[in-house]
């Protein structure tokens, strides 16, 4: 632990100790009975052996006692760099004390000497009152004569809730922070730093932003210092159970006021989530002004629309307005920038026939797209029939695939489509540690989340704060993977999925686990008004989440194309420090594998997805190709075109960076075709119609050579892959399978500025077919995403970017045989 940290403040017990002036007592002294200048020199003596302000620190927190019997002076303490926080008082003997928590920046520290010092040495001017001079009283003397103690502040003297509620476990535990809002990203930022895990949920309040961390004591102390930002502390107490057993009056009370918060969406070019689950009840005030009557749909016209399970009016308020423990507490409007559509995709008893599920998922996206519409389609049903299945394709896989790439289904238009993982059986769950389990064969992703073209969603959680008196603890810890969440147990020759992992809730460490109250998400109820809310985890509460997320990143950016939003998302996803614990120190490529399949990329930022999509620093690059032609000299099938792209890097600005690390992101999207028949079942380049691959050159490797090794590459064989020589993090085992691919390497800037080539080609795929090439050669979409990270120095980077955007070369080049 850091030496800077006095023992008291690490750990958050200390309390202010006095100093006693002279002529102390009870109400306010005049300045002849207080010893005016002994009470200034002890004031001064304890500003002088506060810890100096540092630049690694804002400023500090200050504890500022009331002499006993006195009130302090708070209008004139918090004032000139010196920021009010928090004041109690304390009564003993039957004399009450004062303490202030304050924050002072070096200026503010200064100035508070500075009124010491003149209250001290000098007088306001002489008054005449009544023909009588009357003499000034000392400078500041309100305010300096309520004084009697100046200390560095300890986290208790930030602590908001009640006093035993503070933590005395020197352990890992929840804090609730309480932050200046235009402070508040940095601090989260940089909490990892300390060792502070910072959940996703934040509130927004006119003077605070709320986030909830977990942390030791000692860990938090020295974050709180060395960062600032923090107003102030609480201990966690609204959980989603709280409100789930709210009576029906106070729940209808909630939701009144929630609803009179939202900006509900208008206009003609409005986006779309289309919900394919169990159907939605539209008497929810939540979502009746964003779901109209012709909306609601089933894929069989002789079922109801009406949600009588209730589990899609659950997911549906998730999309919407994601988990309503945090969004209920929270003070501020907010936008809904979609509006949902609904396809009952489950009937209301009985079961869909498994050689049926494809087709009935089909018949649910043709009857909501006889509207035409910007949608995003969310499934989070998932069957077991299939399972092991091994990563290959399925009947029900093969036609997501298909309605994504749109080859299916009344329309011609690439779909976006999310799925769910499926969820774990508890009763498989043992003695062991319960990511032994997760990853187990008997546990692998269930069908349709192999499908190439979809977005599959698994669960971790950072819900792990038990009510008091509880026996019983979380059984994932912060950061991790859900119980709920399956894995992806095979090998590489499929694409690992999980993409991503969204809130998905926690169990319980009873035997066998089971869900709670506490641990799970709080959403939309379809028994409205007899109840408004219900409680909704796992890895169907995950891709609500994430559907609503994708959505509303479309909304924002509608001119770009499905294939592009999978790959902004995905891109932006990134796995937390609890996930990357499981890796071994120094890890090479093949390290990750596991955190692949248990998370797939992490969780998705949507700060950094935005950023992505707007920030010339990273380039979006939508565009065609025709992957597969026929030779004029011999007839035979070859690899027709590539994409080459000259990267608009701002090279002056890295060779002024010279050896400082910049990271480079590339994600490459593109929807398959595909072909799942027995013959394709073990081969990824039978099964779709193209593969596509992105390769950067190397720093001392020029125009010339880089194409030639891009040549050789261009018809791999199956089996194992070799991964390539290259400084890429992930490497090309696991990148180069599915539809979309996404790697980073980190390099010195002044490599980088050398590293300008990027290009786009094509491996084998069933479209190469000769007799398929005698007609027109089929065009393959593409989305190819560049980000440069260079953290604190975007901003020198920025303006030689955006010069250089305008001038970038694009070159189509044949490759024959």
């Amino acid at each position: 632990m850091a030496r800077d940290l006095p023992h008291f403040l690490l750990q958050g017990l200390g309390t202010p100790q006095p100093f006693r002036s002279k002529g102390g007592g009870g109400g306010k002294p005049p300045s002849d009975v207080l010893d005016r200048a002994g009470h200034a020199q002890a004031l001064l003596h304890a500003i002088d052996t506060l810890p100096a302000i540092s630049t690694e620190m804002p400023g500090l927190y200050l504890e500022v006692g009331s002499r006993p019997g006195e009130k302090l002076k708070k209008d004139s303490l918090g004032s000139s760099g010196v920021e009010l926080l928090r004041v109690a008082s304390e009564v003993a003997d039957g004399v009450t004390t004062e303490t202030a928590t304050v924050f002072a920046t070096a200026k503010g520290v200064e100035n508070l000497r500075k009124k010491v010092e003149q209250f001290g040495a000098e007088n306001m001017p002489d008054k005449e009152k009544d023909g009588v001079t009357v003499p000034g009283r000392p400078k500041n003397a309100d305010l300096v004569q309520s004084l009697g103690a100046i200390v560095e502040a300890g986290l208790r003297a930030l602590w908001r809730s009640p006093p035993d509620k503070f933590p005395t476990d020197a352990g890992s535990v929840h804090w609730e922070i309480w932050l200046e809002p235009d402070q508040a990203e940095a601090f989260v930022t940089r909490a990892a730093d300390y060792g502070i895990a910072i959940g996703a949920d934040r509130l927004h309040f006119p003077e605070d932003t709320v986030v909830t961390g977990e942390a030791s004591r000692d860990q938090l102390a020295l974050a709180v210092r060395r960062l600032g930002a923090v107003r102030a502390l609480a201990a966690p107490t609204v959980t989603a159970d709280f409100f789930d057993e709210l009576d029906i009056v106070e729940q209808a009370a909630w939701v009144s006021d929630l609803a009179q918060r939202a900006n509900w969406p208008d206009g003609a070019d409005v986006g779309y989530l289309t919900l394919m689950d169990t159907g939605i009840s539209r008497a929810h005030p939540l979502i009746q002004p964003v779901l109209a009557a012709e909306d609601r749909h089933a894929a069989n016209p002789g079922w109801g629309v009406e949600d009588l399970k209730g589990h899609g009016t659950a997911l549906a308020g998730l999309a919407l307005l994601g988990d309503l423990t945090p969004r209920l507490q929270d003070m501020l409007p907010f936008t809904v920038g979609y509006r949902l559509e609904s396809v009952k995709l489950i009937p209301d008893a009985g079961f869909n026939p498994h050689h049926l599920l494809g087709a009935v998922t089909r018949n649910g996206v043709d009857a909501v797209e006889v509207t035409e519409r910007r949608r995003t389609f969310a499934l989070a049903t998932t069957t077991s029939d299939d399972t092991p299945h091994d990563g290959a394709p399925t009947s029900w896989s093969s036609e997501i695939d298909q309605l994504a790439a749109g080859v299916s289904g009344i329309g011609d238009a690439p779909r976006l489509i999310l799925n769910s993982a499926g969820n774990t059986d508890a009763n498989s769950f043992g003695a062991g540690h319960y990511l032994e389990t997760c990853d187990h064969a008997d546990s692998e992703l269930e069908s349709p989340a192999q499908a190439w073209n979809a977005i599959c969603v698994g669960a971790f959680t950072e819900k792990t704060m038990m009510p008091p008196g509880e026996a019983i603890a979380a059984l994932a810890p912060f950061g991790d993977l859900s119980p709920a969440s399956r894995t992806a147990s095979w090998s590489s020759q499929w694409p690992l999925k999980p993409d991503i992992v969204m809130e998905g809730g926690n169990w319980t460490s009873a035997t066998p686990p089971m869900t709670h109250g506490a641990l799970s998400l709080l959403t939309t109820s379809h028994q409205y008004p007899i109840r408004s809310f219900t409680l909704c985890h796992d890895t169907s509460a995950a891709t609500a989440l994430a559907a609503g997320q994708v959505t509303q990143l479309w909304s924002e950016y509608p001119q770009l194309w499905p294939e592009t939003i999978r790959a902004l998302y995905v891109a932006s996803a990134r796995w937390t420090d609890q996930m990357k614990s499981h890796l071994p120190a120094n890890a090479v490529k093949g390290a990750y594998a596991p955190l692949f399949r248990r998370y797939g990329y992490g969780v998705p930022d949507m700060a950094r997805a935005r950023r992505s999509a707007s920030n010339a620093l990273t380039l979006v690059i939508q565009d065609e190709i025709i992957p597969y032609g026929l030779s004029d000299a011999t007839g035979g099938d070859i690899h027709k075109e590539m994409r080459l792209f000259e990267l608009p890097w701002p090279v002056e600005e890295l060779r002024k960076l010279g050896n400082a690390q910049i990271t480079l992101r590339v994600a490459l999207s593109s929807f398959v075709e595909p072909n799942p028949s027995e013959a394709s079942r073990g081969s990824r380049y039978r099964y779709a119609s193209h593969n596509l691959r992105f390769k950067l050159n190397r720093a001392s490797e020029k125009a010339e050579q880089f194409l030639a090794r891009i040549s050789k590459l261009a018809d791999p064989v199956e089996g194992p892959m070799s991964e390539e020589d290259d400084s890429w993090d992930f490497g090309s085992v696991r990148r180069d399978v599915g539809s979309l691919h996404i790697d980073q390497l980190t390099s010195k800037a002044s490599d980088l500025a050398r590293r300008n080539l990027i290009a786009v080609h094509p491996v084998a795929g069933w479209w190469k077919n000769k007799a398929l090439l005698k007609g027109e050669p089929p065009k393959a979409r593409f989305a190819l995403i560049v980000e440069i990270d260079a953290e604190n120095i975007e901003a020198e980077l920025y303006a030689e970017v955006q010069t250089s955007i305008a001038a970038m070369a694009q070159a189509q080049i044949q490759i024959a045989t």
